[in-house]
């Protein structure tokens, strides 16, 4: 799938396309030479959007829980299975950027790559669109929670 069939299933056009690319950039390419860039330091960033976000929306969803409860709530939305479902169903796999190692060990498919891709793809939107498109990205992804 080229990048304008992605952004068009993202929902989200990227004004700096490289944005995106970074996000989809693996680590394993940068150990192997090919690129200086990868992206963990916006699965860093993504991590703490998508935390914001979702705890905003439980907390305004679910009035009359506490700490507790709320917590336990958002670790089920925020855990690697369930971020390696979104980026699956967003057909991340098919435009992460591999080393020729992680390739070959199923990096595509693996649920930590994919999860980390997802909260990287939110730290590019971030990026891009600042915390509205980003806020509004990740409602639309977690709008059956």
């Amino acid at each position: 799938m080229p990048p304008d069939d992605l952004q068009r299933r993202l929902n989200y056009k990227f004004h700096d396309e490289n944005l995106l690319r970074l996000a989809l950039t693996h680590p394993s390419v940068a150990h192997e030479g090919a690129t200086t860039g990868h992206n963990q330091r916006l699965e860093f960033l993504g991590d703490a959007v998508l935390q914001l976000v979702l705890t905003q929306k439980l907390y305004e969803q679910f009035p009359g829980f506490d700490e507790g409860p709320l917590t336990k709530a958002r670790a089920r939305l925020v855990n690697r299975r369930t971020l390696a479902e979104r980026a699956r169903s967003l057909g991340l796999g098919g435009h992460l950027i591999l080393g020729e190692g992680e390739e070959r060990h199923g990096g595509r498919e693996r649920p930590s790559t994919l999860a980390d891709a997802f909260e990287a793809l939110l730290g590019a939107i971030f990026l891009d669109g600042g915390v509205a498109s980003a806020a509004a990205f990740i409602l639309s992804q977690f709008s059956d929670a």
